[in-house]
């Protein structure tokens, strides 16, 4: 790279035309979901009896009869070629972070010498990839190839479209030959099974009728654009998608400017195509603004069916990116693509509903007061316990980065109430006064809880898992991270509260339920009121009342992963046939295996750009400044010596600590422990990004953050 490449960059972004006014949206209400074979195209392209058995297993979860694979197949078959589908796939969620698919051609030879287009059920139901190359954490051998897709009619299929043809893609679940799993669905699907049966049993022993259970998702997505042209010049954004070098310019947010302003021209035009898209393939996109960070953007879709929004997340990951291609963007989905300013995370918001009742509506009846308390409470007792199996769900590399600073919410899982609704579980375990609280005891099931507004409590961006209204949000999950496994095991924490609760009152029996419950809640919020913290999760103090509460601080992936390993945990998750002993130590070591190589690439490419990028320029800049120095004082000039002297000192001190701190890296590589990888990698990273601003800028040969995060 060159100074002529940073200019070329900045002189093709300065020329880009700016869009003009956009036209009239290309989408309609008619267009929502054109592109999913969901209910429309099911009564359509099916037989009536075929459809009805379909839509009851999508809808209601019944069981799926096998005997309508060969018909589905026939009229989803027909339904995607009438869309201008060539080819098939089974969509699945391997282990390692993003999906994967084959494609199959419909087209087929006949026996007269002509083709087909051909879908059997077999084709539609099963599948079989290879799955040796797959990440299965020591289940699978490199020799064993065999795996199987399964068909997950819960999630309807959908057509993705190139620049020359279209390809239907089914969700599917992943597993070995030995039927463990091997991918994020399997065990998410078993989670929701799980926690429906929880919810069922805990709600009969309020006396209600069965009815179907629905866990919710919506996840907020942040991410990062820069254009194209800089990305090119960055090999360490290009090899690990963010910057591993960079010196903070004078300004980034600071002036908080950037933060819901007005969106250029550029962007919206992104958003919008990528928006149409989404539409088409059935994903409520609803809002999109400017984040905190320069060149930070978030999308927020409408809450679904926890299923299908985890598959739909990572269906925005990839349009997201394909979009920004198309308009010369960038789309950075990293945890920490850039030091120093906000990093990107994905609220996860959860809720559980039963009928049309969300359990985490406060409403203002006694009896509903009564489920909603005692849905808090088993939320609150599922986190305490359980936090540690919680966190393994964010750890990897990229969220290492992120967790603890810049708006992130720490390493310390927290549940945050508010002051309100906090008062009112004050007075549940302690029977103390507060202001929300005339009387100092509040009996469930009798006393209605002081009104309490959708808002009822202020928002708290440094808590890790907040209370907000009618759901809770776990805002640690990264940027790029699937949100199917903190989901899987937050099903699984709060089934098991579910039940432990349910144990209680079915032994009570329905004549003593309010007392036993009050009872109930009121032990279990004394027991677990330690992980609840309405404070600033940012500051030191916090980190060390977490101590003293006993609260898990695990701050490096290593550690967040280990309670994977952890006997009473595999015995939580086993128990509700989630995942195996055998599994989960599975994930523990993919995890380990994927931080291990992520760091060990980033050492790499550190390495590499600073001997091979950086050092042939602060050798060039210091040979000028020593070169001139000499002939300044040869020719017994006065003026400007020492401010000479002192840029060659700066920049030959900054050469020699850059070979020396080089060499250290060279050996963490060879040593190969990421710890001391990370930490020579920080070392070479300090002597660079002061080195930046010694060297002389037309000849430093990386697109800069003033350059990145403000010309796009």
């Amino acid at each position: 790279m060159s100074r002529s490449d940073r200019t070329h960059a900045i002189h093709a972004v300065a020329a880009r035309p700016v869009p003009g006014p956009a036209p009239a949206s290309r989408s309609s209400p008619d267009d929502f979901g054109c592109d999913v074979f969901g209910e429309a195209a099911i009564r359509k392209y099916l037989p009536k009896v075929v459809a009805e058995k379909l839509l009851a297993t999508v809808n209601a979860g019944a069981p799926l009869d096998p005997a309508i694979a060969a018909d589905v197949a026939h009229g989803m078959k027909e339904w995607a070629v009438d869309r201008g589908a060539t080819h098939y796939t089974h969509w699945f969620m391997p282990l390692n972070g993003g999906t994967a698919e084959k494609h199959d051609a419909f087209l087929e030879p006949s026996a007269n010498g002509k083709a087909v287009f051909a879908f059997s059920g077999k084709n539609l139901v099963l599948g079989e990839p290879d799955a040796s190359s797959f990440p299965s954490g020591g289940i699978r051998s490199t020799f064993e190839a065999r795996g199987y897709t399964a068909w997950d009619p819960t999630s309807p299929a959908f057509i993705k479209r190139h620049a020359n043809g279209a390809t239907l893609c089914i969700p599917t679940a992943f597993c070995s030959y030995g039927g463990e799993a091997l991918d994020r669905k399997t065990p998410l699907l078993r989670s929701i099974q799980a926690l429906k049966r929880a919810t069922t049993r805990l709600m009969k022993c309020f006396g209600l009728p069965e009815e179907p259970v629905r866990v919710t998702l919506g996840a907020e997505q942040e991410y990062f654009l820069i254009d194209r042209e800089f990305y090119l010049q960055r090999p360490d954004l290009v090899q690990t998608g963010r910057t591993l070098f960079g010196a903070p310019p004078p300004r980034h947010q600071q002036l908080e400017d950037h933060y819901f302003g007005a969106i250029r021209p550029r962007i919206v035009k992104f958003m919008q195509e990528a928006e149409e898209e989404l539409w088409r393939l059935g994903i409520p996109a609803k809002t999109r603004h400017n984040e905190v960070a320069p060149a930070q953007f978030e999308l927020a879709p409408v809450f679904e069916e926890l299923n299908l929004a985890v598959d739909h997340n990572m269906l925005v990951m990839e349009v997201l990116r394909q979009c920004a291609e198309r308009n010369g963007l960038v789309c950075l989905l990293h945890e920490k693509p850039f030091a120093g300013v906000n990093g990107s995370g994905k609220h996860n918001n959860w809720s559980v509903s039963y009928g049309r009742r969300n359990l985490l509506d406060p409403g203002d009846d006694p009896e509903q007061n009564s489920i909603f308390l005692t849905v808090l409470c088993a939320v609150v007792r599922a986190i305490d316990l359980h936090a540690d199996l919680l966190r393994t769900t964010t750890a990897g590399a990229g969220n290492e980065c992120r967790l603890g600073g810049n708006e992130a919410p720490p390493a310390v899982v927290s549940v945050f109430l508010g002051d309100q609704l906090g008062e009112v579980v004050q007075a549940l375990a302690h029977g103390s006064r507060g202001s929300a609280r005339r009387a100092g005891t509040l009996r469930v099931g009798v006393d209605t809880l002081p009104p309490l507004p959708r808002d009822a409590a202020d928002r708290n961006r440094t808590s890790t898992f907040a209370f907000t209204g009618n759901k809770f949000e776990f805002r640690q999950p990264g940027a790029s991270q699937p949100c199917a496994a903190s989901n899987m095991f937050l099903n699984v924490m709060v089934a098991d509260s579910f039940d432990r609760f349910a144990d209680q009152l079915e032994a009570a029996g329905p004549e003593r339920l309010h007392d036993t419950l009050q009872a109930l809640l009121r032990r279990v919020f004394r027991k677990h009121e330690r992980v609840i913290f309405n404070g600033d999760g940012y500051s030191a103090d916090w980190a060390e009342e977490a101590r003293k509460r006993g609260l898990p601080n695990l701050r490096t992936t290593p550690e967040a992963v280990a309670p994977l390993l952890d006997p009473a945990n595999q015995a939580l998750v086993s128990r509700y046939g989630v995942l195996s002993k055998v599994e989960m130590e599975s994930r523990h070591e993919v995890a380990l295996e994927e931080y291990g190589r992520k760091v060990a690439i980033e050492g790499g490419i550190a390495l590499e750009i600073a001997r091979s990028m950086v050092m042939p320029v602060a050798v060039d800049c210091y040979s000028k400044a020593a070169t001139t120095l000499g002939r300044a004082v040869a020719d017994g000039l006065e003026s400007g010596v020492e401010g000479l002297r002192a840029q060659a000192e700066r920049l030959g001190r900054g050469l020699d600590a850059l070979s020396t701190r080089c060499d250290a890296l060279h050996k963490a590589l060879a040593d190969g422990g990421s710890a001391g990888i990370l930490a020579a990698m920080a070392a070479v990273r300090e002597t660079v990004d002061s080195l930046e601003h010694d060297a002389d800028d037309a000849a430093w040969p990386l697109p800069k953050y003033r350059e990145m995060l403000f010309l796009y």
